[in-house]
C-alpha cells in the first residue's frame, strides 16, 4: 500500500477505514467496528505509524503579535465596562486583523 498521511486517512469514507483495519492486528484498531470515523482514523494512524503534521507559522513573529492581541484584550474590556463603542469596534478589528495575518502565515 502506498504510504498514506494522516490527512489522506481523514478523508476516507468510514467504510473504507474498517476495511483498513479489518486487515490489522495493531491493538489500537481491536474494536475498530464500533468506533467512529475520528477514533477510527487516529487509531489506524497510530498503528499504520502515521505521524500527524502540526502547522508552523513562517514569516511572522508569532509570539509578538500574540503579546499584542493579549494587550489589545485587556483595552477591549475596558472599553465594554466604559460603554465605549467606538473604541470597542476599533480594538475588536484591530484583534481581527492580527489573527488573520497569523492564519495567512500559516502553512
Amino acid at each position: 500500500m502506498a504510504e498514506l498521511t494522516y490527512e489522506q486517512l481523514r478523508h476516507k469514507t468510514l467504510a473504507e477505514l474498517r476495511d483498513m483495519a479489518k486487515g490489522s492486528e495493531h491493538e489500537a484498531v481491536q474494536g475498530y467496528t464500533q468506533m467512529n470515523k475520528e477514533h477510527l482514523a487516529v487509531a489506524l494512524a497510530k498503528a499504520l505509524g502515521i505521524q500527524h503534521e502540526h502547522h508552523s507559522v513562517v514569516g511572522i513573529d508569532k509570539s509578538s503579535i500574540k503579546a499584542r492581541i493579549r494587550e489589545l484584550k485587556t483595552q477591549r474590556a475596558a472599553a465594554i465596562e466604559a460603554h465605549d463603542h467606538a473604541q470597542l469596534k476599533t480594538v475588536r478589528r484591530t484583534i481581527h486583523r492580527l489573527k488573520r495575518q497569523i492564519h495567512k502565515a500559516t502553512v
